[in-house]
């Protein structure tokens, strides 16, 4: 169905699409190229919101180079849109344009598109096929699939550790269980979320600044906090700068003041409470989900990243491995053991990498994010 030229083309572009890791959000990373006569005439990825998705910049692009699109074929890593958002349809474009084919990588999961895109096209008269390098595609837009099917972003928890299964000493100490390497690779991790989220536990014990500094990046994520009764001190390094998103279980009563000093330094403050008077985590995502968020990153202390998996608030683990023992020291989360074995948490490692002296490994929980077929 497809050529090894194709392999080829549809490589580039999914190369074009992740020069967008950490500005197309909340729109998906696309990238597209454009091919006619045997020669790439025009290239595109994504813009930041708002401005060119990938096929128009690879048309812009063909034209400014003295190229005519008429009769090309359009390799792009998702179809085509199909509806008016905050810029008009590419479908649309790729018509006007009179593209002759167009391969995508993949369907766009976002139900106002959802296959219609393809369908415009063929309705045109192009030749239009699905499913080159669908498995790659998904993976770098991971978490707008989540977000388009669960109305909540993909979750992943960063942890650094020991080989036996700590992250500090008993006083808290744990800079630094990993090596360089590993910590610029965790900061690159932060870069490419939409929005970094930790604890009141972490901000008490260490009073992180959750910013991308290890590498260059042209924006920072939205920092989210956790603080069930508002104890983040006015002090604190994640209070400056750009203005956190703050998730409490109440912002009333005793509260309201400590709420009210929030928001006059223009931090938001929303109350989500549970019945068991904590933070609903669920009804959190569900928010950040509203806020466009596709991708959330979080770093915070055992008790959240335990609560976050017995409430079925995870999707991945990244986790840093270290070659060191710390012994009887503190835990990567605060979990229950199960009754049995058979009631154990499952997870499948999707990637295990080594990075300087340390082990990187993804380890991903089964979710109801629909996943390619081939």
């Amino acid at each position: 169905m497809f050529s090894d030229i194709d392999f080829a083309h549809m490589e580039r572009a999914l190369a074009l699409a992740t020069r967008g890791l950490y500005t197309t959000t909340p729109n998906p990373r696309v990238g597209c190229v454009l091919v006619k006569d045997g020669i790439v005439i025009g290239e595109g990825f994504t813009q930041p919101a708002g401005q060119d998705h990938a096929e128009i910049r690879a048309l812009k692009d063909a034209r400014a180079r003295g190229h005519d699109p008429r009769g090309a074929t359009a390799y792009v890593t998702l179809e085509p849109c199909s509806h008016f958002g905050r810029t008009p349809p590419c479908a649309n474009a790729l018509i006007d344009a009179k593209i002759a084919r167009v391969i995508a990588a993949m369907e766009d999961p976002n139900p106002q598109v959802s296959g219609r895109g393809l369908q415009i096209l063929r309705a045109a008269g192009i030749d239009v096929r699905c499913g080159l390098l669908e498995r790659e595609s998904y993976e770098l837009n991971i978490g707008f699939v989540s977000r388009m099917t669960r109305k909540r972003p993909w979750v992943r928890v960063k942890v650094a550790a020991s080989l036996d299964g700590h992250t500090a000493l008993p006083d808290g100490t744990s800079q630094w269980i990993t090596g360089d390497v590993a910590r610029d690779d965790g900061h690159a991790w932060r870069a490419r979320a939409c929005a970094i989220l930790t604890g009141i536990g972490t901000v008490l014990g260490d009073d992180p600044q959750m910013t991308v500094r290890a590498i260059d990046t042209p924006r920072q994520p939205l920092r989210v906090l956790v603080d069930r009764n508002l104890e983040v001190p006015a002090a604190a390094r994640l209070l400056v700068g750009a203005p956190p998103l703050v998730y409490c279980a109440r912002d009333d009563g005793d509260a309201a003041a400590r709420a009210q000093a929030l928001r006059d330094r223009g931090i938001e403050v929303v109350a989500l409470p549970n019945e068991a008077g904590k933070v609903d985590l669920r009804a959190m995502l569900l928010d950040l989900g509203a806020r466009g968020i596709n991708e959330l990153h979080v770093e915070a202390g055992h008790k959240l990243h335990g609560s976050m998996l017995r409430e079925g608030c995870v999707d991945e683990l990244l986790l840093y491995v270290a070659p060191s023992l710390l012994g009887d020291a503190m835990p990567m989360f605060n979990l229950a053991p199960p009754a049995t074995l058979d009631a154990r948490m499952q997870l499948s490692f999707h990637s295990v990498d080594r990075l300087g002296d340390d082990l990187r490994i993804l380890a991903r929980v089964e979710t109801s994010v629909p996943k390619p077929t081939a």
